[in-house]
Parts: structure tokens; C-alpha cells; sequence
């Protein structure tokens, strides 16, 4: 499961990387990422968002399975499975234009965007958290959660700074939070390769 979700998460971070070389009339610095979803480009940024949610999904799953009893819990596994619903329609549902008339389709993106931001960096909090319930991973709480805190205040701060570069503050939001999806990933990952006890 965790190769899976190190698999998608790659496969976004490439597209999305080369996406602001390829759409070189975008300027990466105040663009959001919904931008590059328009356009016939935009469709390997869509294959990029949905190979994310998918990995969303197959870690919250793996870490749901990963914990003991004790320290499971379903409300991040649900949170998380919002969050890659919400990635998942952000990346079909097209984002209003300047000049442009606004749509329902244009609303419905930016609930879903800002739905999947919400609820993938509080899933992230509350994962983190109940490392703290297993003696296999309590050491990795607080790095785990001190990530987490920096991406769930990073949301709130592009939220309400509407002054920030917003495409910079968005793709740094972004950033950090796929860089906690694959930490989590990776410790799955050398946790299921580890020899079990004799």
C-alpha cells in the first residue's frame, strides 16, 4: 500500500513540477495551481490530482490497518477520504476566469479545493496525533505533528493574508503538505518491509 501511495504522490509532484516550465505564459509566482488545470495541458495536471487522491485514500487506509486497536482511530481515515473526494472534483470542476461569466461548475471548485485543504490538514493533525497511542511509532510524533501544525496553519494563513502571492503561498502550502504524505508514506513503507518478531 505505501509503494502505491509513494507512486502517486511522484506522479503528482513530476506533473505539477513540469507544468510550470510547460505553461511558461503562467506566472508560477501569483498563479494558483487551478490555472494550470485549463487547457489541453491542463489534463496531465488532472491525471496528476487524481493520482494524488488516489494515494490520499490508499495511505489512509495503510495507516488505519498500520495502528493497533488502541490508537485507531476512523475519523482521519474519513477525513482523508473527503479530502481526495474534494481533490478529486477540484481537478474536473474548472476555476472562475477573469472575464468570464461566474458558474456553478467555478463554485463547485472552490468549495471542493478549499474542502480538500481543510480536511487533508486536519486529517493530518489527528494522524499524527495517535502515533502517540502505539510504542512503534510514538518517536515519529512529533515530527509527524509539528508538519501537520505548520500545514493546518499554512491553510488559515492563505485563507484569511489574502495579500501573499497566492500561487508562491499556495504551491508552498502544497509543498508541505505532500511532503508529510510521503514521510507518512516512507515509514509505512520500511514499517512493512521490517522483519516481523520471531
Amino acid at each position: 500500500m505505501a509503494g502505491t501511495a509513494l507512486g502517486g504522490i511522484a506522479l503528482f509532484v513530476l506533473t505539477a513540477v513540469a507544468l510550470q516550465f510547460a505553461r511558461a505564459e503562467l506566472d508560477w509566482i501569483r498563479t494558483p495551481m487551478s490555472f494550470y488545470l485549463l487547457g489541453d495541458e491542463g489534463r496531465w495536471l488532472q491525471a496528476g490530482y487524481v493520482a494524488l487522491a488516489g494515494a490520499i485514500v490508499t495511505l489512509a487506509v495503510g495507516w488505519y490497518r498500520a495502528l493497533p486497536d488502541s490508537a485507531r482511530s476512523g475519523v482521519p481515515t474519513l477525513l482523508f477520504l473527503l479530502a481526495a473526494t474534494g481533490l478529486g472534483v477540484t481537478a474536473f470542476a474548472p476555476t472562475a476566469q477573469a472575464g468570464l461569466p461566474p458558474t456553478l461548475w467555478n463554485w463547485l471548485h472552490g468549495v471542493a479545493a478549499q474542502t480538500a485543504f481543510l480536511c487533508v490538514t486536519t486529517a493530518m493533525l489527528l494522524q499524527a496525533w495517535r502515533l502517540r497511542a502505539d510504542h512503534r511509532w510514538r518517536r515519529r510524533f512529533v515530527a509527524a505533528f509539528a508538519v501537520a501544525m505548520v500545514a493546518f496553519a499554512g491553510v488559515w494563513l492563505l485563507a484569511l493574508w489574502r495579500e501573499l502571492p497566492r500561487g508562491l503561498a499556495q504551491k508552498g502550502l502544497i509543498a508541505i503538505i505532500v511532503s508529510w504524505l510521503a514521510t507518512m508514506s516512507v515509514w509505512l513503507w520500511r514499517d512493512a518491509r521490517a522483519p516481523g518478531p520471531d
